[in-house]
């Protein structure tokens, strides 16, 4: 196993594969990690798929950007995100139970993380020669946003986009976008007890693919804002479908 950490388009990266000196990978699998987490949050996915997937051994290369913010001036020492939040606001609503309703949201910084996460994307590309019919989008929480975001302006459907505890932002924007993605296939799991992007903000996003087009298969389980072991069997069967 391989594990390297280089600057890929302006985002530091961590880069895991098994592939033999010289032999470029049949399939990019970009992940994304969430809102106050380390740019290695995911790291360990990636050896763990390639242990248990042999099909997949010296086929697939994995990518896991860092996010560009820093949250050391909030107390959050290591942690990063690809936009800011009102922790306060949000341990209050979680707090309360409250549904926190992001559909009409439009984070600020959203355009200019989205470019970044492009252009490590461009820079992956061209050091592979892959298509984007051959890169697979996803991450967890805030990181599935940004790649869901991310995945709906490429100007061709990534191979797949893999959303874990994931909610519907800018739904009028993603909504005229995701049409253009009509027969994108999704995976996409979310916790029906997750007090930090409640379960109705999932299914609110799983409709809106699917009503524009995309395949979906959509995993509720009963667990809290977590990646359960169901979900990443069922990304390993995806990666193996489309590499």
């Amino acid at each position: 196993m391989h594990s390297t950490t280089r600057n890929l388009g302006g985002l530091d990266c961590r880069i895991v594969d098994d592939l033999p000196p010289g032999r470029k990978p049949e399939l990019a699998v970009m992940l994304c990690h969430g809102f106050g987490a380390p740019g290695t949050d995911l790291v360990p996915i990636g050896a763990e798929i390639l242990h248990q997937a042999p099909a997949l051994a010296g086929r697939v290369q994995f990518i896991f950007p860092a996010a560009p913010l820093s949250l050391d001036d909030q107390g959050l020492y290591g942690g990063r995100a690809w936009w800011p939040l009102d922790v306060a606001k949000l341990a209050i609503a979680i707090e309360r139970g409250e549904l926190r309703d992001q559909r009409r949201h439009l984070p600020p910084e959203l355009p200019d993380t989205r470019d970044k996460l492009m252009a490590a994307l461009a820079a992956v590309q061209q050091e592979t020669g892959l298509p984007l019919s051959k890169f697979v989008l996803g991450g967890f929480s805030q990181g599935s946003m940004i790649a869901t975001e991310t995945a709906l302006r490429l100007p061709q459907s990534p191979a797949a986009l893999v959303i874990w505890s994931g909610t519907l932002l800018c739904e009028d924007v993603w909504r005229e976008l995701a049409k253009i993605h009509a027969g994108l296939r999704v995976l996409q799991s979310h916790g029906r007890l997750d007090p930090i992007l409640p379960f109705d903000g999932g299914v609110w996003l799983r409709d809106l693919l699917r009503e524009t087009g995309a395949e979906v298969d959509f995993l509720e389980f009963a667990g809290p804002h977590t990646i359960p072991r169901e979900a990443l069997d069922r990304t390993i069967a995806l990666l193996e479908e489309v590499a």
